[in-house]
């Protein structure tokens, strides 16, 4: 039975030309453009908005050149690896790492397009998709719409729901997908998928383990920043949880949008890792159901660390938190004075212990040389 996905899935060109309109007449629209393009006219972007027919006209003529200005700005420029294997021109379920709410996604789009490929429709959580013009720029950017909160009885139906539509769009539309390895982003710099997302990916289709999961050709996805886009809010983030339910700000997703943006993030790096073979999940068919999702699990993990780019800020993190300099090559002195010099201020603006928000924010940057090392136990 054919489904309806008007509710959730990205604009179609149909609908470019209206939600283009409605973005020139925004009274946001001046402040993303004075960001992203300082010194040129809100009038110009205006035309080229009301100008757009098609979503491969927004993406090449807006998100591309946006993206580029935003990495231009805040990074010391980026690096990739393994992206020659997406010449196969299979279309493919990205499960990625998470890091930064948009960027994550957004860079990939760009890097796509960089290796002459198309680009992937993309998740984005419903408590995002607030305000009509944030909406109308991530429809008309291929994003499609996973249901955040509501009642335990939806949860099944949302999750069936999604999975069909990944499935209609990888299988059907011949469309690529991206979607984070765990429900919002990894706080703690302890890179882990959940189970919960292998186990929806399943649910759209009545074929045995293997013909479900190869049929979307789940790929690991790897972003590594040097500077952990929202770094102290995550730090302040956590130290709350430990004790008390932590509770968001209205707005506050929105403004780790905005932080993530702007923040300096250094050098940045993304890998494709291997693809999921058949040869993988026939090992993991061997166990029992929960089993297997356990092992598919740990096998897209192992790939996220494996090509995690570990920078000198990981290692510094590293040999503060545990006291020694087991990788004193991998990073100069300066560079160790620098990353205290920005730890020691970013951590003076947030309440909390000092020592144990210390701790935190060093673990933030370890933990994935902790994985690493893990690998090789």
């Amino acid at each position: 039975m054919e489904q309806n996905f008007d509710e959730i899935r990205p604009y179609t060109d149909a609908e470019i030309p209206a939600a283009a309109q409605r973005v020139a007449d925004s009274p946001y629209l001046p402040a993303i453009v004075n960001y992203l393009f300082p010194g040129r006219e809100v009038g110009e972007f205006q035309q080229i908005f009301r100008n757009l027919h098609s979503i491969h006209d927004f993406q090449d003529i807006v998100m591309y050149p946006a993206i580029r200005s935003i990495i231009e700005k805040t990074s010391s420029g980026f690096s990739t690896s393994g992206f020659e294997s997406l010449h196969d021109n299979r279309k493919r379920m990205f499960i990625s790492n998470h890091r930064d709410i948009l960027l994550d996604a957004a860079i990939l789009q760009t890097l796509l397009v960089d290796h002459g490929l198309d680009t992937s429709e993309i998740t984005f959580g419903s408590n995002l998709m607030n305000g009509e013009l944030v909406v109308d720029i991530g429809k008309m950017n291929k994003m499609f719409r996973i249901m955040r909160g509501g009642h335990i009885r939806d949860f099944y139906q949302n999750s069936m729901h999604v999975s069909s539509y990944m499935r209609y769009a990888i299988v059907g539309k011949q469309q690529s997908v991206w979607i984070a390895q765990r429900n919002g982003r990894t706080k703690d710099g302890d890179d882990r998928t959940d189970m919960a997302v292998l186990k929806m990916f399943a649910l759209s289709s009545d074929k045995d383990f293997v013909d479900n999961l190869s049929e979307l050709n789940i790929t690991p996805m790897v972003v590594s920043y040097e500077y952990e886009p929202c770094d102290f809010m995550k730090t302040q983030e956590i130290f709350i949880s430990r004790y008390q339910k932590y509770e968001k700000e209205p707005g506050e997703d929105l403004n780790s949008i905005l932080h993530g943006i702007k923040q300096f993030k250094g050098h940045i790096h993304f890998a494709i890792a291997p693809a999921i073979t058949v040869e993988d999940l026939n090992f993991c068919d061997r166990f029992e159901r929960n089993k297997k999702f356990q092992h598919l699990a740990g096998i897209i993990d192992k790939r996220v660390y494996l090509n995690y780019k570990l920078w000198p800020t990981n290692y510094i993190a590293y040999e503060l938190l545990n006291q020694t300099y087991k990788y004193k090559d991998q990073y100069t002195q300066e560079e160790m004075d620098h990353f205290v010099e920005y730890m020691e201020q970013g951590l003076s603006s947030l309440v909390g212990d000092p020592s144990e928000l210390r701790e935190i924010f060093l673990g933030i940057y370890a933990n994935p040389v902790v994985n690493y090392e893990q690998l090789f136990v």
